[in-house]
């Protein structure tokens, strides 16, 4: 029987407790190292709850003495590329919440540091691993959709004036990077493009509302144009008000129509539109908690060497859209590639 993976994770934030963890502590093959947070305290009670002994407050000291085979890295954006950079250093396979880093330069580092060191970093674009998402992809795959002429998505959460504040570093530009549009709108462009076949943006436009040069955007709007006549226009907000979060992604080809969330495609038939959407037995988990979940089935596949996945250079594209995206609504013109 061969050895449990051992997983370190690094940043006991939100995302560390509804996510990685629940999921990790249920993954067979997988022992779950140790827990760090610059908040020792916040560390070791979360390691009580999810029955994890080791707890630390420099991740150095995690991988030092905790001897893990990969970290997850949770902490705030700006330290992204600190920590993954460590890991990577220390002989430490990467998973990396989004963004890799605040800036274009700091992917090409990463990647760098990846190869130099022989280990692979993977960011968790977990929307990708979505059941439904799969499904159609396996549509274009089978060019049953025809080609993809217009991606349209949106994601709107509600965030109460009374507790913005207690949102901390992310609502400050230079620790954040930026705000709805890095937080909801980064993951939408990634999975466009990805489902898209990765095509060249051409030209960019957005305006982002609220924040200014120290604060981040509360809501905003942006339009890519590619090279070969696709364009994804993306809207979101942390403003909404409604009966909940509203979040939707919408695909048009020429033979078809998808949409996610729920799941609906449509094609032609003799002349007809038609309902073709995959059916079956859906399972308990949210469709939030599936995706993490085949996310880390997929990583710890590739850091096992039973995948073949290339370096996600795809993120160098995706950071020179983002930084696109803000220096148009900045300078309130449209931006070239």
């Amino acid at each position: 029987m061969s050895d449990p993976v051992r997983v370190a994770v690094v940043g006991a934030g939100s995302i560390a407790q509804v996510a990685h963890l629940p999921v990790l502590r249920r993954i067979s093959g997988v022992e779950i190292a140790a827990i760090c947070d610059n908040d020792l305290s916040k560390a070791q009670a979360l390691g009580a709850r999810f029955d994890v002994r080791e707890a630390y407050d420099d991740i150095e000291e995690v991988l030092k003495y905790s001897r893990p085979d990969a970290v997850v890295i949770c902490t705030p954006n700006h330290l992204h590329e600190i920590h993954v950079a460590a890991a990577l250093s220390a002989g430490v396979h990467v998973l990396c919440e989004r963004p890799l880093s605040l800036s274009y330069e700091g992917v090409e580092r990463v990647l760098k540091a990846a190869e130099r060191y022989g280990k692979r970093v993977m960011v968790a674009m977990n929307h990708r691993f979505r059941a439904d998402v799969q499904a159609v992809r396996g549509f274009l795959a089978g060019g049953e959709l025809g080609t993809i002429d217009m991606i349209r998505g949106g994601w709107f959460t509600f965030q109460p004036t009374a507790t913005r504040q207690q949102l901390g570093w992310r609502l400050r530009r230079a620790e954040a990077g930026g705000g709805a549009m890095l937080d909801l709108g980064l993951p939408l462009i990634d999975l466009g493009l990805w489902l898209a076949g990765w095509p060249i943006p051409k030209r960019i436009t957005s305006h982002l509302v609220g924040g200014g040069r120290e604060t981040v955007e509360e809501m905003g709007m942006a339009l890519i144009v590619c090279e070969n006549g696709l364009s994804i226009g993306v809207a979101v907000s942390w403003r909404h008000l409604g009966s909940g979060e509203r979040f939707w992604f919408e695909m048009v080809g020429k033979k078809g129509t998808a949409d996610i969330s729920p799941l609906r495609v449509y094609k032609e038939v003799h002349g007809v539109p038609t309902d073709v959407t995959p059916t079956g037995a859906s399972g308990r988990e949210t469709p939030f908690i599936q995706s993490y979940r085949a996310e880390w089935t997929y990583f710890l596949a590739v850091i096992k060497g039973e995948v073949n996945a290339p370096p996600p250079k795809d993120q160098l594209t995706l950071h020179r859209v983002l930084e696109a995206v803000y220096r148009s609504s900045d300078e309130g013109h449209d931006v070239l590639l």
